[in-house]
């Protein structure tokens, strides 16, 4: 399914696509496992929510731009989310609380689809994108001191595989390919820039059943 048909999508078809290319919502995997038996660091478990603005016109994902005093990622552009906390019963609660904190959407305004497979940072956290849905012209609430600003950007353009490139750079002693997706003057990339990719790929091997 390429972007240009996910535009075409009305919300409640874009909805069922969705949910049946994702994985259940459940604990993140690493709580399932058990301790590490080697002397390897053990990934920090986060979750984010890749959040889909549905309304009249065409689908949009809403992206933040975090703050440039962090000390983790400053400047760059991410999906709403966080560490997963003791309270947090599984990756949706994790995701649906970062998100309220962050741009103050209510957990109740989001309707969860799934999940798509964790993604290990370079930084060491092993973050699983949870997939919802939120409505259009939403009153956000920026957490200034995390979240400089917002965008919308389309669904289709950022699902679009023409708009990808593939860079590299040295982390650690190591070369390391990554994804880039310029978007105006957001340049999306990393760890999201990855979650959107994969979230194109299961959907162009999304096989649609006979009408």
């Amino acid at each position: 399914m390429t972007g240009a048909c996910v535009a075409g999508l009305a919300p409640a078809a874009l909805e069922e696509a969705l949910r049946s290319i994702a994985d259940p919502v459940g604990p993140h995997p690493l709580l399932l496992d058990d301790a590490p038996t080697d002397d390897q660091p053990r990934p920090t478990a986060a979750a984010v929510l890749v959040p889909i603005v549905l309304g009249a016109g065409a689908p949009e994902v809403l992206l933040t731009v975090r703050h440039s005093a962090l000390r983790s990622h400053p400047g760059q552009i991410s999906f709403p989310g966080g560490r997963v906390e003791a309270t947090d019963h599984d990756v949706a609660a994790t995701a649906l609380r970062e998100t309220y904190e962050e741009v103050g959407i209510s957990p109740s305004d989001v309707k969860i689809l799934g999940s798509l497979a964790p993604y290990l940072t370079g930084t060491g956290y092993s973050v699983v994108p949870v997939l919802g849905t939120v409505p259009a012209d939403y009153p956000y609430r920026l957490a200034d001191a995390e979240v400089a600003e917002i965008f919308h950007a389309p669904l289709a353009f950022l699902l679009d595989a023409r708009r990808w490139e593939i860079r590299e750079h040295e982390y650690a002693g190591r070369r390391r390919p990554y994804f880039e997706i310029w978007f105006g003057r957001y340049r999306i990339w990393g760890a999201t820039a990855q979650m959107i990719v994969s979230l194109q790929e299961r959907l162009s091997r999304r096989v649609t059943a006979p009408q």
